[in-house]
């Protein structure tokens, strides 16, 4: 009698379940409360950006001239360097190896040379007591010419192997910072534009702040104009900004925010500021949201001037 009741029990207690993971699975969480307020436009009139944070020197791709395994590396992520610094080598056994044998050349071609160059010498001594022939005294100058010749090879090729032996080791163009550190030892370092840099380096100090401001905006934008910058997710976090100067080219948006009234086809001016970073956590790739004053006063200041 029991038994048949149970599987209509079962049938009812896994509906029931099903019904309540169905109800939670559908149920709207509500959204996250923001860390950070929106920054409120400092000025009356303004013309407000995003901004990508970068070096002074611009964001630098380090790569290799020759492609090859990675022996040695003297810098880490962080690390200082200054210009000329080696950042890493690589593997250079080969080449040293032909340096050893373009060594042993220009010894050889040397003293072959020298050879030729005394026999030279003997030879005018000799012609002139008409022990050899005009003839024989050209063949040895002639001789001693092509010995010459191969010596110069010889060194040439020495030297070239030395420099290939120095472009092994990639050293740093400018004084900056490691940003980033993307090969390790014993990797294939290959040549040409890489989608991911080798190292990544600049000068932070100062950072400089490249802003899109919106072609319809940009002959509000003046040089001389005060702007500020508010550290995107914390708007405690400014700072104030200085001009440094335009980029005369005017170009497609492509690093988009994500804000649904954007337009891919926007087309932006390229404004850079610098500022000073001081203790402020601020970091090379963040945005900023970016105002500029845009009052009539400061135009018409501008004007003046």
């Amino acid at each position: 009698m029991v038994r048949k009741y149970i599987l209509p029990a079962v049938a009812l207690i896994g509906i029931f379940l099903a019904l309540l993971v169905a109800s939670r699975a559908n149920k709207t969480l509500p959204p996250a409360a923001a860390v950070s307020a929106a920054p409120q436009p400092p000025y009356r009139a303004f013309v407000a950006g995003v901004g990508i944070i970068e070096a002074n020197t611009e964001n630098i791709a380090i790569g290799t001239q020759i492609a090859g395994i990675v022996s040695k590396i003297y810098v880490q992520i962080g690390s200082q360097v200054k210009t000329g610094d080696p950042l890493f080598t690589i593997d250079d056994r080969a080449q040293r190896a032909l340096i050893a044998t373009d060594t042993a050349d220009v010894n050889a071609t040397c003293a072959q040379m020298e050879l030729t160059k005394y026999q030279v010498k003997v030879g005018n001594e000799l012609i002139g007591k008409k022990v050899i022939s005009q003839e024989d005294l050209e063949t040895r100058r002639r001789t001693a010419d092509t010995a010459e010749a191969r010596y110069l090879q010889a060194q040439a090729n020495l030297e070239a192997a030395k420099t290939d032996l120095e472009r092994l080791t990639v050293r740093s163009p400018v004084d900056g910072q490691i940003m980033q550190l993307k090969i390790h030892l014993g990797e294939f370092a290959p040549t040409g534009v890489l989608t991911q840099p080798l190292i990544l380096l600049g000068n932070v100090e100062p950072m400089n702040v490249r802003v899109n401001v919106d072609e319809n905006d940009a002959w509000r934008v003046r040089g001389n104009a005060d702007a500020i910058g508010y550290l995107r997710g914390n708007n405690q976090i400014r700072t104030l900004l200085r001009f440094v100067r335009f980029e005369p080219y005017v170009v497609p948006k492509v690093s988009l925010t994500g804000d649904s009234t954007e337009r891919v086809d926007t087309r932006v001016l390229q404004v850079v500021y610098s500022f000073d970073r001081g203790n402020l956590p601020i970091y090379v790739g963040q945005q900023m949201d970016v105002y500029i004053d845009a009052s009539l006063e400061q135009n018409r200041e501008t004007a003046a001037h």
